[in-house]
């Protein structure tokens, strides 16, 4: 198969994992281990505001100040004290720049957790080091929608079957791949890098 596209997520692909970022921010607040993911994402009503806030719905001021109360603590800029050590994945931003060198069109896919007034991707240059950058508010829809997987193909101007898709959650794995990706499970910039040279057929390292 000869594939000349990669599709990245961004949060926990390109930046280092979210978990312990998420871990750290409940040790600052004195918070319960595991208190962020209950009262955010598996309760029925956090789950559903996280989704609003992805597709755009509610801006991320209005789900601060809900999920500050859920958790009981300051609402000011909570999204970005949560997310407070995330740091740029310098392996897969330069193997994602190595696939991009080698010819193949690069394009980020990330499901939004709003832009103000924390913007997760400053700093990271996206739109000079990607041929495509598919954020979920800005098209009122999120993964694993398969019509999200759509705008970002359109984008690239190729089809599915020509590209791999790489994200840190598994569960969105598996509608990208019944629209004929290729995919991989990132848990670990290492094996990540390894599959995707694998499933390229190129180098994605430099050589010391």
């Amino acid at each position: 198969m000869n594939r000349t596209g990669l599709v990245l997520d961004f949060g926990g692909v390109l930046t280092t994992p979210l978990l312990p970022a998420v871990l750290a921010f409940e040790q600052r607040e004195g918070l319960a281990e595991g208190a962020c993911i209950t009262a955010l994402y598996l309760d029925e009503e956090g789950t559903r505001r996280t989704h609003d806030l992805e597709r755009g719905a509610i801006s991320q001021r209005e789900w601060n100040e809900a999920a500050a109360r859920s958790l009981g603590v300051a609402a000011d800029n909570l999204m970005g004290r949560i997310f407070a050590d995330l740091r740029p994945e310098a392996r897969m931003i330069e193997a994602a720049a190595a696939a991009r060198r080698a010819g193949l069109k690069v394009a980020v896919l990330s499901n939004s957790v709003g832009l103000d007034p924390w913007d997760l991707y400053d700093g990271y240059d996206l739109d000079r080091l990607y041929d495509a950058v598919v954020i979920s508010e800005h098209h009122k829809m999120r993964k694993p929608e398969p019509e999200i997987f759509h705008v970002a193909l359109e984008l690239l101007g190729l089809p599915a079957k020509e590209c791999v898709f790489v994200d840190d959650t598994a569960h969105y794995l598996p509608a990208a791949a019944e629209l004929g990706f290729a995919t991989v499970h990132a848990t670990a910039p290492d094996a990540t890098i390894g599959q995707l040279e694998g499933l390229l057929g190129i180098p994605l390292t430099q050589e010391v």
